[in-house]
């Protein structure tokens, strides 16, 4: 189960994250449907990609009633941006995540016999969802970004991206041995050239 660092705090009810689960009533197989958009909270992500703070995040969710608690399901969505890890280049991006997870009655069996910090919970009637998409969101992000699948990343030898050079691209490499020997060869090579002009 997913780790919840603040399950039994209780909720900002201004919070657009917060829904009051008082209409829905404990009557097992009572449902309740909510659509809302929420701005992203800073950190909504991985380092390298996530959502931008402030950005929308739309979620589409249902609410159902039952002994231990109430089942949250849904969907999650909202735009993300990041960096290729390979190349650098900025990603744009989408992601759409399923949602699933049970906030359980403060009197439940749930709560009784499950460490606070592995459960989530309904407080004062408020469940804050916030922590539940932050959790499947992160989830869902790649570890190691790319712009595309097949991206080649940057030459090593001028930092310019494989994409954007010539199929033909590529730096003259001279073995270490034998850079010392073409510097002599070259520096004998003017000498002879400016004495030449000399004459």
């Amino acid at each position: 189960m997913t780790r919840h660092e603040h399950a039994g705090i209780h909720p900002v009810r201004t919070s657009p994250w917060v829904i009051s689960t008082r209409e829905l009533g404990r009557r097992p197989g009572n449902m309740r449907t909510y659509q809302r958009t929420v701005p992203a909270p800073s950190g909504f992500g991985l380092e390298v990609i996530g959502i931008q703070e402030g950005a929308p995040i739309d979620l589409e969710l249902r609410l159902e009633s039952a002994s231990e608690g109430v089942f949250v399901s849904g969907t999650a969505h909202a735009e993300i941006v990041g960096e290729c890890s390979r190349c650098l280049e900025p990603i744009h991006d989408e992601v759409t995540v399923r949602l699933g997870e049970l906030f359980a009655y403060p009197d439940s069996t749930t709560v009784e016999t499950t460490e606070e910090d592995e459960v989530s919970q309904v407080v004062d009637d408020y469940i804050d969802t916030e922590q539940m998409v932050r959790d499947v969101v992160v989830l869902e992000l790649p570890l190691v970004p790319l712009c595309q699948e097949d991206c080649r990343g940057l030459c090593p030898e001028c930092g310019e991206r494989w994409a954007d050079l010539a199929p033909e691209h590529r730096h003259e490499t001279i073995d270490a041995r034998w850079a010392a020997l073409r510097g002599k060869l070259t520096s004998s090579a003017d000498s002879a050239a400016d004495a030449e002009e000399r004459r």
